[in-house]
């Protein structure tokens, strides 16, 4: 495991090992205040449980990453709570609950290949690629005059059943491209 030196590594997007547990920073903010210690303010979601947490580290802690070993599976289905998955390399199956992918699950379907993380040999989570295509399933007509008040996205339902907002001429039917770190529309595919 590979340590940190400066609160300036402790950036959004790492994963970090906290009281023996991965954790994967969300939001990371450095502070100074007048006479004071400088602070890296994070917000980390547990990898383990998906529970949120806010920690403050200050100059001298020890942090180390996290030792993720990454492996390619296949999205198998969804039985509520539960999302299975199976590896490529060995064809094991195994299921993650719902709490541990996040808001990834807004952006998975049936047959997705994604990077399931490993901590201590047990898998715990998933990456998504930076980017996934989605088809739109119902999006509402842009309305005349809506761009001339400032607002020139509509909401989009994806195949998923996600909501996202998305430029007007936008249409049911239509696959965009999503950025998955921000969930956010990137471009339609043509």
């Amino acid at each position: 495991m590979a340590t940190l030196s400066t609160l300036n590594d402790i950036k959004k997007g790492i994963n970090i090992l906290h009281e023996n547990e991965p954790y994967l920073v969300v939001e990371a903010n450095f502070v100074r205040m007048q006479q004071r210690k400088p602070v890296m303010q994070t917000k980390m979601r547990n990898l383990l449980n998906g529970k949120v947490a806010q920690v403050n580290f200050h100059p001298g802690d020890r942090i180390e990453e996290a030792d993720l070993m990454r492996k390619k599976v296949d999205y198998l289905y969804s039985d509520g709570d539960n999302y299975n998955f199976m590896s490529q390399d060995d064809f094991e199956q195994f299921i993650l609950p719902k709490d541990s992918l996040g808001d990834k699950i807004g952006f998975l379907k049936d047959g997705d290949k994604v990077d399931a993380l490993y901590f201590n040999g047990n898998p715990i989570s998933i990456s998504l690629q930076p980017k996934v295509e989605l088809k739109i399933v119902s999006a509402p007509d842009g309305e005349k005059g809506n761009s001339a008040q400032g607002r020139v996205t509509k909401l989009a339902e994806l195949e998923t059943g996600v909501s996202i907002a998305v430029p007007l001429f936008v249409k049911a039917g239509d696959t965009i491209r999503i950025n998955t770190e921000t969930g956010e529309y990137v471009e339609r595919v043509s």
